[in-house]
C-alpha cells in the first residue's frame, strides 16, 4: 500500500460544518417529495417519481466515492434500487397505487437487510449508524406493508421522501474518497505503491492533467456556446423571457444527452476493455520496471508511452469517481461532440418531442404555467372592456339562424410540418362549401410553447385559404406563453389588450410584458390576419358560446391541469343555462375519455365539469390534448340523456400511439372507437424504423414500454411521412331532419367504418366496412 495517498480518514460527526452539497440537496429533494401532493400539479407522483430517480442517481455518484467496498457496494445497490422506485412511481398514474406502495416497501426492507450486513461487519460508529438506517428502513417497510392496500398519493409521497432522507443521511455519516488520493488508489490496484518510479509517473500526470484540465474546459465550454448559437436561430426568440430560457434550456438538454452518453455507453466501454486488459498492464509493468533504461532500448520507450497512456486515462477515470465536478467535465468532454451531431439530425431519424432538447423548454413552461393557469384566466374575464354580461363571451357565424349549417371541430394542429400539411386539402375542400359557416379549434393552436414567432408557419400558412371565421380554446401548450399570443390572434384587439394586462397585474408586473410588447403582438396578428386572409379576432375571452335556434355550443378553456376558474364556471353556467331545451355540444381542452381511461375518475376537478355537463342535459362532448380520433359512448342513466365523448385531437400534432397500442381487453365503455387502428400503425412504423430503434419498438409492442407508457415513446416514432393518419370532424345541424351528424375525415377525406377500430356494439348498429363513418345525435 504506498503511503502517499491514502483512504480518507473516517469522518467525524460535526454537525452541519460537515455535510457536503449531496446529502443537502438529498434532504431539499425528500422535502420537495414530501409537499408534492399539496401543488398545484395534476400529476404530483410524477414528480416524485423524478425526484427519487434522481436522488437514486446521486446515491450512486456518492456511492462509488466511497472508502470502504462494502459500502460502495451497498450504495450502488441501493442507488439502482431508489431509481427503479422513482420509475415504478414515474408509472403511477399508470399503475395502482397500492401497487407502487407494495414496491416501495419490498425494496426498502432489501435496503433495510443490506444495512443489518453493515452493521455486522462494522464496529464502533460505523455499525451503530448502520443499524439506525436498518431500523429506520424496516420500519418504513413495515408500514406500507400494512397500508399498501389503503396507498394513495400522500402514502407514496412520504414513503419516497423517508426513502430521499435516508439517503441523505447515509451520505452525509460516510467517508469518501477525494481527487488527491485518485493517482494513489490506480498505483495501489496494479500493485505498485511501493515502486518509487511508478509512483513518480502518476504524481506527474496528476500535474499534467490539473494543466490540460483548463483548456480541456475552454474546448467544452466553446462548444457549448456554439449549440446555444446554433439553437437560438432556429427557435427564433421572439424577445420574451421564454424566448431566451428556451435555446439555454436545449444546451442543458443537450449536456445532459451528452453525460447520458458517457456515462451510459462510453465509460462502461472503457471500463470493460480496461478490465479485460488488465493483466497486460501488469505484465508490462512487470517488465518495465525490472529493465534498465539503457537496456530496455526502444522497446522499454515505446512499453512508457503505452503504460503513460493507460495510467493517465485510469487517473482521469478515477478523478471522476472521486469528484462529481471531474465527473461532469470529463463527461461533457466526451459526449457534447455526439449530443451536437444528435440535436442536428434529430429530425432526420424521426424523433421528437421528448428526444428533442429544443422543446424540452415546454416542460419548464408547463410546470411554470399550470399553477398560475387559473389566476390568470380569472384575472382576464374580470378585465374585459364593458364588463361580463349574459352575451359577452358569444359568437356568432352568418347563415347559422336558420336552416341546416355545418361547421369543422379541429384539435392539436400547430407542428408546422407535414402531418399537418397533410390535412390540409381536405380541410379547405370542406371549409368552402357554402353550408360550411365556421370552424372551431379544440386544444394546442401552436406547439410547442404557443409564441407568436410560431404562428405564421403553424397557423397562418396551413389555415390560409379558410375564409370563414376560425374561433379557438387553447391547450396547455398555447398557455406556456401566458396565452399572450392566442390573445392577440383570437380575441377582439381591446379586450387582448386588457387580458395581456390584467396576466401582467396578477403576476405583479414581474414579466418581460410591457405595453410595448402587448401593442407589438396585437399589431402582429393583425398583420399576419391582413396577409393570409384567416378571419380571426371575434373573441372576447378564451372561452366563447354558440346559441342559435335548437343548437347551442359551449368552448371551454380547461388549462393544463383540466379546471377551470370560478369566473368561467360561472359563465358556463349561466350559458347552459341559456342552452335549455337545445342540444348542447360540450368542447373541452381536454378529453372526458382518452385511451379507454376515464380521465375524471382521478381529478376531482374535472369530474365536477363532467357532472355538470351531464346535469345540465349535454349531449355531445369533444376535445383535443390526445392526437387521434376517438369515440366513447356513455348509456343514458335513469333521468338523463345518452352522452357521445370524441376525442378530436388528430389535427396535425405527432400521432398518439398509446390508444392503438395499449388498448385494454376490457374498455372503459362498451361503445367505443379509435382511428387510426393498431395494425395500421405497426405496418407504418415497422416500415419505417431502422435497426438500432428496433430494440425500443419491440420494448413497447412486448411489454408496452414499462414502467414508462406506449404514449410515452410515441415521439420516438414520429416519422413524418406518408401514410398519415390526421383528422378533424365535421358536425352537421340539419335542422330540417331534426338531427346532428359528426362525420370523421382523414388526409383521404372521409374515414370509413373499415379505417376504425370498434366495438362489437357500433359494428352491429352501422353499415358495412365500406359505409361512411358517422354519428347521429337526434335533436330535442
Amino acid at each position: 500500500m504506498t503511503t502517499h495517498v491514502g483512504a480518507p480518514p473516517l469522518r467525524t460527526w460535526r454537525g452541519l460544518r460537515a455535510i457536503g452539497p449531496f446529502p443537502v440537496v438529498v434532504a431539499g429533494f425528500a422535502l420537495l417529495a414530501l409537499l408534492a401532493p399539496l401543488g398545484a400539479a395534476e400529476e404530483p407522483l410524477r414528480r416524485v417519481g423524478a425526484l427519487l430517480t434522481i436522488g437514486g442517481g446521486l446515491q450512486v455518484l456518492h456511492g462509488v466515492r466511497r472508502a470502504d467496498a462494502a459500502a460502495l457496494r451497498r450504495a450502488v445497490t441501493g442507488g439502482v434500487i431508489s431509481i427503479l422506485m422513482g420509475l415504478l412511481v414515474l408509472a403511477a398514474p399508470d399503475t395502482a397505487a397500492a401497487a407502487v406502495a407494495l414496491f416501495l416497501a419490498i425494496t426498502f426492507a432489501i435496503d433495510g437487510f443490506g444495512y443489518i450486513g453493515t452493521a455486522r461487519r462494522s464496529t464502533g460508529q460505523p455499525r451503530r449508524l448502520a443499524w439506525l438506517g436498518a431500523g429506520g428502513d424496516l420500519a418504513t417497510a413495515a408500514a406500507l406493508l400494512v397500508l399498501w392496500r389503503a396507498a394513495d398519493t400522500w402514502v407514496v409521497a412520504i414513503a419516497a421522501a423517508l426513502r430521499l432522507f435516508g439517503i441523505a443521511w447515509a451520505m452525509a455519516t460516510t467517508p469518501v474518497h477525494t481527487t488527491a488520493d485518485a493517482a494513489g488508489t490506480v498505483i495501489d490496484d496494479l500493485g505498485l505503491g511501493d515502486r518509487q518510479e511508478a509512483v513518480a509517473i502518476a504524481a506527474a500526470i496528476t500535474v499534467e492533467e490539473r494543466v490540460r484540465s483548463s483548456s480541456d474546459r475552454r474546448w467544452t465550454v466553446a462548444f457549448l456556446i456554439t449549440l446555444f448559437a446554433i439553437h437560438s436561430a432556429r427557435l427564433q426568440t421572439d424577445g420574451s423571457l421564454l424566448g431566451y430560457a428556451a435555446p439555454a434550456i436545449a444546451v442543458v438538454g443537450d449536456a445532459a444527452l451528452a453525460i447520458l452518453f458517457a456515462f451510459l455507453i462510453a465509460t462502461p466501454m472503457a471500463l470493460s476493455l480496461r478490465s479485460s486488459t488488465r493483466w497486460i498492464e501488469r505484465t508490462v509493468w512487470r517488465w518495465y520496471l525490472s529493465v534498465d533504461e539503457k537496456d530496455g532500448g526502444v522497446r522499454r520507450r515505446a512499453a512508457a508511452v503505452w503504460l503513460r497512456y493507460r495510467l493517465r486515462a485510469a487517473v482521469q477515470l478515477r478523478e471522476a469517481r472521486f469528484s462529481i465536478p471531474a465527473a461532469l467535465w470529463r463527461c461533457l468532454a466526451i459526449g457534447v461532440p455526439v449530443a451536437a451531431v444528435v440535436a442536428a439530425t434529430v429530425p432526420v431519424w424521426g424523433m421528437s418531442w421528448f428526444f428533442d432538447t429544443e422543446n424540452w423548454a415546454s416542460g419548464i413552461w408547463n410546470s411554470w404555467a399550470e399553477a398560475r393557469t387559473d389566476s390568470w384566466r380569472e384575472a382576464m374575464v374580470r378585465s374585459v372592456p364593458g364588463g361580463v354580461g349574459p352575451a359577452t363571451f358569444t359568437v356568432t357565424a352568418p347563415g347559422t339562424d336558420s336552416g341546416d349549417f355545418s361547421f369543422v371541430v379541429i384539435g392539436d394542429t400547430g407542428e408546422g410540418d407535414a402531418s399537418q400539411h397533410s390535412l390540409r386539402d381536405q380541410l379547405l375542400t370542406v371549409m368552402q362549401r357554402d353550408d360550411v359557416k365556421f370552424l372551431a379549434i379544440s386544444s394546442d393552436v401552436v406547439y410547442p410553447n404557443g409564441s407568436m414567432i410560431d404562428y405564421e408557419d403553424r397557423f397562418w400558412l396551413p389555415f390560409k385559404g379558410v375564409t370563414k371565421p376560425v374561433f379557438a380554446i387553447p391547450g396547455n401548450h398555447d398557455w406556456y406563453d401566458a396565452l399572450e399570443a392566442f390573445l392577440a390572434t383570437f380575441l377582439q384587439p381591446d379586450a387582448a389588450r386588457a387580458a395581456m394586462r390584467a396576466r401582467a397585474d396578477a403576476d405583479l408586473r414581474l414579466t418581460s410584458t410591457s405595453e410595448r410588447r402587448i401593442d407589438g403582438l396585437i399589431s402582429e396578428a393583425a398583420r399576419l390576419r391582413g396577409e393570409y386572409g384567416v378571419p380571426t379576432g371575434f373573441q372576447r375571452g378564451p372561452f366563447f358560446e354558440f346559441q342559435t335556434d335548437g343548437f347551442a355550443m359551449v368552448a371551454v378553456d380547461t388549462g393544463i391541469v383540466k379546471r377551470i376558474d370560478a369566473a368561467q364556471w360561472a359563465w358556463l353556467e349561466s350559458a347552459l343555462d341559456r342552452a335549455r331545451g337545445k342540444l348542447t355540444m360540450a368542447i373541452l381542452g381536454h378529453p372526458l375519455y382518452a385511451k379507454s381511461f376515464d380521465m375524471a375518475a382521478v381529478n376531482p376537478d374535472f369530474a365536477r365539469l363532467k357532472q355538470l355537463l351531464v346535469d345540465r342535459g349535454v349531449t355531445i362532448v369533444m376535445a383535443g390534448d390526445t392526437h387521434d380520433f376517438e369515440y366513447y359512448g356513455e348509456p343514458s342513466a335513469p333521468g338523463q340523456h345518452a352522452v357521445q365523448y370524441f376525442v378530436n385531437g388528430g389535427g396535425g400534432a405527432y400521432l398518439s400511439l398509446g390508444t392503438a397500442l395499449d388498448w385494454p381487453e376490457q374498455p372503459v365503455t362498451s361503445e367505443w372507437a379509435f382511428y387510426p387502428g393498431r395494425e395500421a400503425i405497426a405496418r407504418k412504423i415497422d416500415a419505417r424504423t431502422p435497426w438500432w430503434k428496433r430494440p425500443a419498438w419491440w420494448w413497447t409492442t412486448r411489454y408496452h414500454a414499462w414502467p414508462f407508457s406506449s404514449e410515452y415513446l410515441s415521439a420516438l416514432f414520429d416519422y413524418n411521412v406518408s401514410p398519415f393518419f390526421q383528422s378533424f370532424v365535421e358536425v352537421r345541424v340539419e335542422r330540417s331532419s331534426g338531427r346532428v351528424r359528426l362525420l370523421p375525415y382523414g388526409v383521404h377525406g372521409r374515414l370509413r367504418w373499415r379505417d376504425l377500430s370498434r366495438s362489437s356494439v357500433i359494428s352491429t348498429a352501422t353499415g358495412g366496412p365500406d359505409s361512411f363513418a358517422e354519428w347521429v345525435v337526434p335533436m330535442r
